[in-house]
């Protein structure tokens, strides 16, 4: 087996059991009847003590690598379940470090793994998009900054361009903390009220 399959390997292996730990303790919960009210989800998710805010970041981080789920739920479950500012910690941790994951992903398997996480009309239509942008870095930034912008698929993107690893860590540290801020104030203090 070469380093690349053994690299695939590892990734297939730790996603599956990135997915399984929260998803067990969402099943366990959900059997234990402990969904049935915002109060009894707080307690449920209260109990697991430190797990429950790590299993929050790693999930968040896991979604932007495996777009299945949209950021913004991840979101609003943490600033419900922990309140706006636990919330807003664990969700910039995780979706910062799954941004990050993603480029490098994109920069160790190129065009092929981007191809087969969107439909090709849609890769060829932000691919054209992006080669008629003058700055790639302030679009990057403001489709960072916005909420609901496909911000994951252009931190895949940026890993096929000539961008340096440090410039695309620091657009997704001074523009990912707003929407996910705007978030939090909103599912943590208005949505609760």
């Amino acid at each position: 087996m070469d380093a690349s399959n053994k690299i695939k390997k590892g990734f297939l292996i730790a996603t599956v059991v990135l997915l399984l730990v929260p998803a067990l303790f969402i099943l366990k919960g959900y059997f234990d009847g402990a969904f049935s009210s915002m109060s009894a989800s707080q307690i449920y998710i209260g109990q697991l003590g430190w797990w429950g805010p790590i299993t929050l970041t790693l999930f968040q981080a896991l979604q932007v690598v495996v777009p299945v789920l949209p950021g913004w739920l991840g979101c609003a479950v943490g600033a419900v379940v922990f309140g706006p500012v636990v919330g807003f910690i664990c969700n910039f941790i995780g979706i910062s470090a799954g941004s990050i994951a993603a480029f490098w992903l994109t920069r160790k398997y190129g065009v092929k793994l981007v191809k087969s996480i969107i439909k090709e009309e849609k890769y060829e239509k932000y691919a054209c998009w992006i080669s008629n942008k003058k700055s790639y870095s302030l679009t990057l930034w403001l489709m960072i900054l916005l909420p609901f912008a496909p911000d994951d698929f252009f931190c895949f993107f940026s890993g096929l361009t000539k961008m340096s690893a440090k410039k695309f860590t620091w657009i997704i540290i001074t523009a990912k903390p707003w929407c996910i801020l705007l978030y939090s104030i909103f599912f943590g203090v208005f949505a609760l009220n």
